[in-house]
């Protein structure tokens, strides 16, 4: 094992991970308040966080989107200004460790930041609660380093559909078609994890620019509502986007999604969010796993999606987003960011191409978002910003 894994390590010496979604912003925002000296990540954070610079490298990580997530209930003016604490955040970390980290705004700049030897930094808002049905917040955000967008988290907003939320407009409004295009002039990549299928398709409909998933795997192989159905899969190609598979166990393990429900039934009967990664909740989630045992998922389980999903989308078309930082839970040999030489060995025990691997790893990434830049340069030329809004588009007492 110990060959196979320094085969890994030399190829992401060569290919680095570009990951798409890693919710550290918010733990040291639920944690510690911002407070980057109670947890320097230049030092092992392990205790307390899957991130931490030493693993990073270890893992082979050569860029991160950063989510700048917000809870969905936190609404209107007060889920705009946790998003600019959010984005503040990544700034100050990039600041912070200046060798270590190094914002990036364009796929340029990924490619300067991997020659130089730094990590890239990007960031991504997930919801699109975090704009308040404003297009001009959403060109604050990209002016401030935002490069994708999440049109939902968990729960249907007024003018997207979500995943794991009673639907309320059979995916997106007239207003949610224009939040897309106006995406577009901005250069800011469509993410489509957390959203309904039915979003998923007006957005592939609507979008000029390639879309991501920056953290969803296939539904054909587990069966949950956040993963990618082969229909959407299959757009792909067409669109250009790319489907980025996490590690979450019960996204990824058929037998983790009832063990899971359970898990955060057990949460919010303690009087928690079902998300909670604090000290406190992690102490009621490893006291309910310890009375009942947990279904392990592993790399190779993930390797079982991405199998998958390059058979229905195309090599060209996949990536990894491990949603570390957001998860109490996380396979065997994917503990942390450390552990991405794992699933890399796995997928080339299964005979992957370094071409393949090296689309999945870093080239699919940056050529998404390198392709939506272009995207951007045409709408700017051909259209000014958006000002609809909702009401005037969806109809009164909208918003």
């Amino acid at each position: 094992m110990s060959a196979e894994l320094d085969a890994a390590r030399e190829l992401l010496a060569r290919w680095p991970v570009v990951d798409g979604h890693n919710d550290l912003p918010w733990a040291l925002r639920e944690q510690v308040g911002y407070d980057l000296d109670r947890r320097d990540i230049a030092a092992d954070q392990s205790a307390f966080l899957h991130t931490d610079i030493p693993r990073l490298r270890a893992g082979g990580v050569g860029a991160q989107f950063w989510s700048v997530y917000v809870r969905a209930d936190y609404a209107g003016d007060k889920a705009v200004s946790a998003t600019l604490e959010q984005i503040d955040v990544v700034r100050q970390l990039a600041a912070r460790y200046p060798d270590e980290l190094r914002l990036a705004l364009t796929a340029d700049d990924m490619e300067t930041a991997r020659a130089d030897g730094r990590i890239a930094s990007l960031m991504g808002a997930e919801g699109g609660h975090s704009i308040h049905n404003s297009p001009a917040t959403l060109r604050a955000l990209h002016r401030l380093g935002v490069r994708y967008m999440t049109l939902t988290h968990n729960d249907t907003i007024d003018w997207a559909d979500s995943a794991t939320d009673e639907p309320r407009h059979n995916g997106l409004t007239a207003f949610g078609e224009e939040i897309v295009r106006e995406m577009n002039r901005c250069g800011m990549l469509v993410d489509l994890s957390h959203v309904a299928a039915t979003t998923m398709r007006d957005a592939l409909r609507t979008s000029r620019a390639p879309v991501i998933f920056s953290h969803s795997s296939a539904r054909a192989v587990c069966d949950h509502p956040r993963n990618i159905p082969d229909d959407v899969l299959a757009q792909l190609p067409a669109n250009g986007g790319v489907a980025m598979a996490t590690f979450v166990p019960k996204f990824v393990l058929p037998a983790a999604v009832e063990w899971t429900r359970q898990a955060d039934e057990n949460m919010r009967a303690h009087g928690l969010h079902h998300l909670d990664t604090t000290e406190e909740g992690m102490a009621v989630h490893r006291a309910f796993e310890a009375a009942h045992p947990r279904p392990k998922a592993t790399a190779a389980t993930v390797a079982d999606h991405l199998d998958h999903m390059r058979e229905v989308a195309g090599a060209d078309h996949i990536g990894i987003g491990g949603d570390y930082d957001g998860t109490a839970f996380t396979p065997d040999g994917l503990a942390d960011v450390a552990g991405y030489p794992h699933l890399i060995a796995e997928l080339q025990r299964r005979k992957w191409s370094e071409a393949d691997l090296a689309k999945l790893t870093w080239k699919n990434a940056v050529r998404v978002l390198r392709a939506a830049e272009d995207v951007a340069r045409d709408e700017q030329a051909s259209r000014p910003p958006s000002v609809a809004t909702i009401e005037q588009l969806d109809g009164p007492g909208q918003g």
